[in-house]
């Protein structure tokens, strides 16, 4: 298994400014205002899977589109916006029932933070999946219309053992410290984040020695959190850049 000094050191190579241009992350980066960074960030999540060149260049498009102010997109949000923005399983109908719900969200309810605070809050852990499911509840309650395959990828149910990849991811984004993510959340301690699992972050893990379940699902990811947390306790989810910074030293081994 690597060295706490060798996942150190990778982690301080590449837990920098210079790692947001070509990371999703980048988009919650245009902003400064607090709610307009957690709505960047989430949008930035849910079409955060594929290749990378491809859903940044999508964003890039969806960001035009909010003309770079996201919570009054959100806020003043009617369909006929998105045109016929889609990405993948995601089509035009699924992003906008999603945006219609954070206008509701937005508009009612406080926004994103005291959605996912109501939900820490109650479950205490974001090891029990019930923290997830008050969150996707949330969202799967209003609905307006039958919701698409794409709808149910986005905001996926965790009760069917996912990781919870793009949720972590938006996580550990708003939770943990600059100068990559942002800290602007602190109703929990980074100590309780989970690692955003993916086939590439698990193939990497196990190529590491950190990782020895097989399949890349939520009792993956504990246990890979788990492991991180050896490292460090306080906030095992930075290992996250230790991951990406050994699959591109060891690109032979990545497919």
């Amino acid at each position: 298994m690597i060295t706490k000094a060798e996942i150190d050191k990778l982690v301080e190579t590449y837990e920098n400014a210079d790692f947001i241009k070509d990371d999703p992350v980048r988009m919650p980066h245009r902003f400064s205002s607090k709610k307009d960074i957690e709505i960047a960030g989430f949008m930035a999540s849910l079409v955060a899977y594929g290749s990378r060149k491809v859903f940044i260049k999508k964003l890039e498009s969806l960001f035009e589109i909010t003309q770079n102010e996201p919570l009054n997109f959100i806020l003043n949000f009617e369909g006929k916006l998105l045109g016929d923005f889609n990405y993948r399983f995601g089509k035009t109908e699924d992003f906008a029932q999603i945006f219609y719900i954070m206008k509701e969200l937005y508009s009612k309810d406080g926004g994103l933070e005291e959605l996912f605070k109501y939900a820490y809050d109650n479950i205490k852990t974001l090891r029990d999946t019930g923290f997830f499911k008050i969150v996707t509840d949330y969202f799967y309650s209003r609905v307006k219309e039958p919701a698409g395959q794409g709808f149910y990828f986005m905001i996926p149910n965790p009760e069917n053992g996912g990781a919870m990849k793009r949720m972590n991811m938006f996580l550990r984004w708003m939770v943990r410290r600059p100068p990559v993510d942002f800290g602007i959340w602190n109703f929990m301690p980074a100590s309780e984040l989970l690692i955003p699992l993916d086939v590439h972050v698990a193939r990497i893990s196990r190529e590491m020695g950190l990782l020895k379940r097989n399949s890349n699902d939520f009792k993956a990811v504990v246990e890979l959190t788990d492991v991180l947390k050896q490292f460090d306790a306080d906030d095992p989810v930075k290992y996250d850049f230790a991951t990406f910074g050994y699959g591109v030293a060891h690109p032979k081994q990545r497919t």
